[in-house]
């Protein structure tokens, strides 16, 4: 990697851009820059020429990078994931939620353990739970004794995901059923509206099916 690589992942991270688009920026792997930033200060201490130069070093010495003292031995892999559930689609704070939750002993946290563990606000939490509730990745259960909600997640969670992600592209389907009756089955739109509408029903109801038939793997 180059000095102006380095300038431009320094670059990148002071955009807060997520690891998965300084990569595309430079044309280098996700999982590269991941390793670049952990093993040179983190995305806060990371700095491109005292980077660059410690590379330098290790080459001639002929020894591997130094791992972070505080960075476990799988944080890369953590990374790596967190970086994927972005691409994928979902807010960066609420990949870290749901990743926390699902390295957690017993799969449950309160708001207040998230708010101390992943150092952002009760707001930014809030938003980030309501989210994965409305996906179904996490459940809600009430403390009567506290007074307090806490978020699990437990063996299902895949499946209640996957399940709440086909029932809304079902209502797009019937949707657009509905749109192309509107516009005339012997219609070309009327005609392209309906193909899309059964291609999306087909292939929610067979994930769905699916879903079911392999749910015994979740036990």
């Amino acid at each position: 990697m180059t000095q102006q690589d380095r300038e431009r992942i320094a670059s990148g991270l002071a955009d807060k851009l997520s690891y998965g688009e300084i990569a595309r920026r430079i044309d280098r792997p996700t999982s590269t820059i991941t390793r670049e930033i952990a093993r040179n200060g983190g995305p806060v201490g990371y700095r491109p020429q005292q980077a660059h130069q410690a590379t330098i070093q290790r080459a001639r010495r002929g020894t591997p990078a130094p791992p972070r003292a505080d960075t476990p031995p799988d944080g890369l892999m953590e990374e790596e994931l967190l970086e994927r559930a972005v691409r994928a689609g979902m807010p960066r704070i609420t990949a870290r939620v749901h990743h926390d939750l699902m390295l957690s002993e017993d799969g449950r946290r309160t708001a207040a353990e998230l708010t101390h563990r992943l150092k952002v606000s009760p707001a930014s939490i809030s938003v980030a739970v309501n989210y994965l509730l409305q996906q179904g990745f996490v459940r809600r259960e009430r403390d009567p004794q506290r007074r307090r909600d806490i978020y699990v997640v437990d063996d299902d969670a895949w499946y209640h995901a996957i399940m709440t992600s086909e029932r809304q592209t079902l209502e797009t389907a019937r949707a657009t059923m509905a749109a192309a009756e509107t516009y005339g089955l012997d219609s070309p739109v009327g005609q392209r509206l309906a193909r899309t509408a059964a291609y999306l029903e087909r292939v929610s109801l067979d994930i769905m099916e699916s879903a079911d038939r392999w749910r015994t793997l979740l036990a």
